[in-house]
């Protein structure tokens, strides 16, 4: 077997010297392409990931096809989307029986290991070693999930993610590697790491257009939903006023409040002078979530310097991307869940030896990773996963022009924490569809003129561009074998203009 995977190197480009290339795919958490300055960032420098830019493929319309943790984790296993892969929502159980693409390197030789967040209710399988944290995870004193039970770690998450993966990086072996590193920031609620409490003290982020939108020209339920900075972040949990993290307690605790003591006052004393909650909470999110991304950062960092230490780099895939994005203050908003690109709109960067970096504009998908990765590996896509190989962007980056729909479909229709409409949507190269099945609304934007997302072109009637989008819509649709029903429901609005 691993015979035909070196067989299969050879003919996709590497030098036939070569052992089969080692995988290293790290997936952040809530990471907006808005704080990455490789996608260019107004508000945080991140070195690390940049040089994976410099050296590699930056790809700038990726999306994920569910914008919430676990669905987009499960669509990256198994190349296929959730009404395929089962994995619709956070709450349910993932199918680990099912084929992944860890399962097929395993089968081709290669050891392999999932570090950090998982988030899929059952035990990884496909999988040699896991060292994972139960659910969301904590940010400091993590409890970490192994096959031998349950350890809690004294520190912070991405600092002990980060050693956990330098250490197994660091085991003998004779086998080519495949590691999954996922890290559990930036997600919500956004605490730093001590080495990072007193980063950006000084910096004032600039507000997005969209910060204070009237919605006007957005879904019904736009105006409604329990996302908003100023209304719905918690003063405590999210922003951390007058906050300490539970687990820290003696020295550690006293070293906090010390350190944030500065910043509440900070908070108070603008809320004050401003009377704006909003720009006053923007702030501090801001704040809060770039120090965390620092963190992430940092550990991209020293997983490089390991590998180019040790000389694993001239061998080693390493492909750098998030289970979403996040809003940043568009729209008033935090958090996910839309087909907006601040949500849907999700980072991803790969870097092989040998490469000629390049741009991508090409529409890619999460799905897109499983057959990315097993291509690189030499080993066969299964004929039944939805997503298409990346990896010929890595030999001729115009290989992927052709590339110009991608796919999205939002199941949650109980939550009441967020209560953001249903929704299936596509994107081009210039438009997006979306149609909110419960409401029974669509909206469609000029990406290209409106980067923003605030013009419906919907509400100005039927024209080619439109009926030309919702053919697209149903075919894509009928491609991925969707729910009959849902395909019907969307012929049937579409008929009713």
């Amino acid at each position: 077997m691993l015979k035909g995977v070196l067989v299969g190197l050879a003919v996709l480009g590497f030098a036939s010297s070569h052992a089969a290339p080692n995988i290293l795919l790290i997936v952040s958490d809530d990471h907006a392409r808005a704080a990455i300055s490789a996608y260019g960032s107004p508000h945080i420098q991140t070195p690390h990931i940049d040089q994976l830019a410099r050296e590699g493929v930056r790809f700038d319309r990726h999306y994920t096809p569910n914008p919430l943790c676990a669905p987009s984790r499960a669509a990256i296993l198994t190349g296929k989307h959730a009404h395929i892969n089962g994995h619709r929502d956070n709450t349910t159980t993932f199918d680990g029986d099912q084929p992944t693409f860890p399962k097929a390197l395993q089968a081709a030789g290669y050891e392999t290991a999932v570090i950090g967040k998982w988030h899929l209710q059952s035990d990884p399988t496909g999988f040699d070693d896991f060292d994972v944290l139960p659910g969301q995870g904590a940010y400091y004193d993590p409890v970490f999930i192994t096959r031998e039970g349950r350890t809690t770690t004294p520190g912070y998450v991405t600092e002990i993610i980060t050693e956990k993966s330098l250490a197994w990086l660091r085991q003998p072996r004779s086998k080519p590697f495949f590691l999954m590193v996922g890290h559990k920031a930036p997600h919500r609620n956004f605490i730093p790491s001590p080495s990072t409490w007193s980063l950006f003290l000084d910096k004032t982020y600039a507000e997005p257009p969209t910060l204070r939108t009237d919605y006007a020209g957005l879904n019904s339920m736009a105006p409604q939903v329990s996302m908003r900075i100023d209304r719905h972040m918690r003063l405590q949990e999210d922003l951390m006023v007058q906050y300490a993290p539970p687990a820290l307690e003696g020295d550690r605790l006293a070293q906090w409040q010390a350190a944030w003591a500065t910043q509440d006052q900070a908070y108070a004393a603008q809320l004050e002078a401003s009377n704006d909650l909003l720009a006053t909470n923007y702030q501090r999110y801001l704040r809060n979530y770039m120090r965390c991304v620092k963190s992430v950062d940092d550990g991209v960092g020293a997983l490089l310097d390991e590998l180019r230490r040790t000389g694993q780099d001239k061998n080693t895939v390493v492909i750098y991307t998030s289970d979403q994005g996040f809003f940043l203050g568009e729209n008033g908003w935090y958090d996910k869940r839309w087909f907006y690109e601040p949500s849907a709109g999700t980072p991803l960067i790969m870097r092989r030896p040998g490469l000629r970096p390049a741009v991508a504009t090409a529409l890619t998908s999460n799905v897109d990773l499983a057959p990315t990765i097993l291509e690189a590996a030499g080993v066969a896509v299964p004929a039944d996963m939805q997503g298409r190989s990346l990896w010929p962007v890595t030999q001729r980056p115009t290989d992927l022009t052709n590339r110009n729909l991608t796919y999205g479909h939002f199941y949650e229709s109980d939550d009441p924490d967020h209560r953001v409409p249903r929704w299936v949507g596509i994107a081009t190269q210039r438009n997006k569809l979306i149609y909110y099945y419960d409401l029974k609304e669509w909206e469609l934007f000029d990406v290209v003129a409106d980067p923003y997302e605030q013009k419906n072109l919907w509400s100005l009637g039927p024209n080619a561009t439109r009926a030309e989008l919702t053919r697209k819509l149903v075919a894509e649709m009928r491609r991925l074998k969707e729910d009959p029903d849902l395909i019907f429901q969307v012929n049937l609005a579409i008929s009713r203009g």
